[in-house]
């Protein structure tokens, strides 16, 4: 029995005040609902986990409903046949604030919404959807409402984790979730036997906290604290930095797996049908033209989402097609999304500080076949070539130091592996997880700098500014050539054991420059092999915390750097080809909370010194801007050369050349 599909359209207007994108044309916006009834039986959906254990309706069918947002344009035959689906990043839309340089909105509607217009110019069909059904309604996220499973008449129970870090002081009372947008598993009656323990960093031993030191509680607006099955409260509050972990018996778990199938549901209906199970006509169909090709995208937590949609098998309908024909994962590091499992939490992803013991980074990690030594499995992403997707695979230096990012392209004991024929992986050199590219760009970072007023916001050191959205656009265009001509994408840009650019990260603290005041990490996010209990392989997990395995450690490398501390490996953009400061994909937690930690994904900036003597004066290794570069004509005319060399290889755009070179311009040098 095939899905029913029916959509609720509530909004159907102009996009932009009508604003015209090349030869595209005008957009109008769509957003509503999607409702699905599936036979929870059916091949497709029996492998969700509790699937069968959700209610359903006089029919048998269970159902479930998310929201759906479109911006398509107003005349499909102006548009290029191609639709690319944003994966929402914890509810959020992501693809138009880090592709277009657009403003930021869950609901985008103005032309600043748009940015640049690339997508629009191109054509693209954009579409976006709820698939995480544990978030909460607010700030426009895309929430997903799916059934809750029960055990008969009774609330199904089980063992539940939950880790909490405050970064500040003064913090009392904290969502079981650890947030305000996520939903906590509630408490179950049977939960007298919870366990709260605190540390100050990952490896160190638990502290029990003393049963009177702490609740399930809220607190409301007169400061009382009231009983709640969703929060935790500690009276005395946490310390700023440290890690708590409650181990306790929740209930009322969601079937979350199905954010997958009503994700695929939704593509395929949109690339193939006509009308929906009510007779609603599909959206992206007009006067006999549709939609020809489909492609995902998704940065981090979508990121992961994507490369588990197609490892679980996902990327074929229930009608044997092909879902999506290429996918970009973008800062995933190397792992997947902990979705399809009983009192699973996707937004949950793990550090070298926090989450560390989180079940998202599983073997296998990379797109090419390799073995893991500690089970002798083999296995690989990309595994079902009839309907595997064309993969572009991009990260930063900060998932290699704190997502395990060497594994998408090594082998579990840290050797190269040789590129799956359908894959390609790139570093951008350098850069941070987080790079808004509304942010102040490299030039007035620097310049700012060197007038003192960067702050470290919450880090120990500032943080990087490297804007690596104009190299995610050239890959766009070369993934949606290799789709639909054949033509072969640049070829994987990423260190390497073999010529040394990938390295242990004590020999990579060994070839870092002397910066004053600044230590280089030695180590990243280890990863080794964790025991959930035997049920974990059909989503339920009975070891919490789960039991590590000190024997079973897979190898994680990260980017060795050149003079200046740049790295050396992967795609380096004109700021780091021709740099004013080190940028890092590293930095470490602000001092007084647990500083000798990893700051998660955030990178740092070290500006050059700017002269010569400056350099002398204080100790520094690195070349000085003065010595670099006579003058600002020096600087724009290398920013050029290094910009036109990606051009030529196909990862920069001609327009995004001519932007490196305006910013450079501003810039002044050579007044010492």
């Amino acid at each position: 029995m095939q899905p029913e599909i029916r959509l609720q359209i509530d909004v159907r207007e102009s996009f932009a005040d009508g604003a015209e994108f090349g030869d595209a044309g005008s957009y109008e916006r769509i957003a509503g609902e999607v409702h699905f009834a599936v036979d929870p039986d059916a091949p497709g959906f029996s492998n969700i986990v509790d699937i069968d254990r959700a209610p359903r309706s006089a029919a048998g069918l269970v159902e479930y409903a998310t929201d759906f947002y479109i911006l398509r344009p107003t005349d499909l035959a102006r548009g290029n046949g191609a639709l690319i689906y944003d994966v929402n990043n914890r509810g959020n839309m992501r693809l138009l604030q880090f592709v277009n340089d657009g403003v930021h909105s869950n609901q985008p509607a103005d032309r600043d919404h748009a940015g640049n217009g690339f997508l629009m110019r191109r054509g693209y069909s954009i579409v976006w959807s709820g698939w995480q059904g544990d978030l909460l309604p607010g700030d426009g996220r895309l929430t997903m409402r799916l059934p809750i499973a029960a055990d008969g008449d009774q609330p199904l129970t089980g063992l539940t984790r939950c880790e909490f870090v405050a970064d500040e002081a003064g913090v009392t009372t904290i969502p079981l979730s650890a947030n305000g947008f996520t939903r906590s598993y509630p408490v179950a009656a049977e939960s007298a036997d919870a366990v709260l323990t605190g540390r100050e960093y990952e490896l160190d031993e638990r502290i029990p906290v003393a049963d009177d030191r702490w609740s399930f509680a809220n607190v409301d607006d007169a400061g009382n604290a009231i009983a709640s099955d969703r929060h935790l409260h500690l009276p005395d509050g946490f310390k700023p930095g440290w890690i708590y972990e409650l181990v306790y018996t929740a209930q009322e778990p969601e079937a979350l797996g199905l954010g997958f199938t009503g994700l695929r549901d939704l593509i395929a209906f949109l690339l193939h049908d006509d009308e929906d199970s009510a007779g609603n006509a599909n959206p992206l169909r007009q006067d006999g033209v549709g939609i020809n090709r489909a492609y995902a995208w998704g940065r981090s937590q979508s990121g992961r989402f994507l490369r588990e949609f197609v490892y679980q098998g996902f990327n074929v309908d229930t009608n044997g097609r092909q879902v999506f024909a290429g996918i970009s994962p973008h800062v995933s590091g190397g792992g997947r999304v902990w979705l399809n499992c009983r009192f699973a939490q996707p937004g949950r992803f793990p550090r070298q500080h926090n989450d560390h013991l989180y079940p998202s980074d599983q073997f296998p990690f990379a797109y090419a076949a390799s073995t893991d030594p500690h089970t002798g499995q083999t296995d690989a992403l990309l595994k079902r070539p009839e309907t595997d997707p064309k993969v572009m695979h991009t990260q930063t230096s900060s998932e290699y130091w704190d997502r395990r990012g060497s594994l998408v392209h090594t082998d579990c004991a840290g050797n190269d592996l040789p590129d799956h024929p359908q894959a390609r992986v790139y570093l951008f050199a350098s850069s941070q997880h987080n790079a808004d590219p509304l942010l102040p760009g490299a030039e007035d970072y620097w310049a700012a700098a060197r007038a003192d007023n960067i702050d470290p916001e919450a880090t120990m050191h500032p943080t990087n500014p490297l804007d690596t959205a104009p190299v995610l656009r050239a890959l766009i265009d070369a993934l949606d050539a290799w789709v639909t001509d054949g033509t072969e994408p640049p070829p994987s840009m990423v260190p390497t054991v073999a010529d040394g650019t990938l390295v242990t990260a004590v020999e990579a603290a060994a070839g870092f420059p002397t910066i004053p005041g600044v230590a280089h990490p030695t180590e990243p996010c280890r990863l080794q092999r964790l025991d959930f209990g035997p049920e974990f392989e059909h989503g339920v997990i009975t070891n919490e915390p789960p039991e590590r395995n000190p024997d079973a450690e897979y190898a994680v490398r990260v980017p060795a750097t050149d003079a200046a501390g740049n790295e050396v490996g992967g795609i380096r953009t004109p700021h780091v080809a021709v740099p004013l400061a080190t940028y890092t994909g590293w930095n470490f937690r602000e001092p007084g909370a647990s500083e000798q930690a990893l700051k998660g994904t955030v990178g740092s900036y070290f500006p050059l010194p700017a002269t010569a003597s400056d350099r002398d004066a204080s100790g520094d290794s690195r070349e000085s801007v003065q010595e670099r570069y006579a003058d600002t004509e020096t600087y724009v005319a290398q920013i050029e050369t290094a910009a036109r060399h990606l051009v030529e290889a196909r990862l920069l755009l001609e327009e995004d050349l001519e932007r490196y070179v305006s910013a450079a311009a501003r810039l002044e040098l050579g007044s010492g």
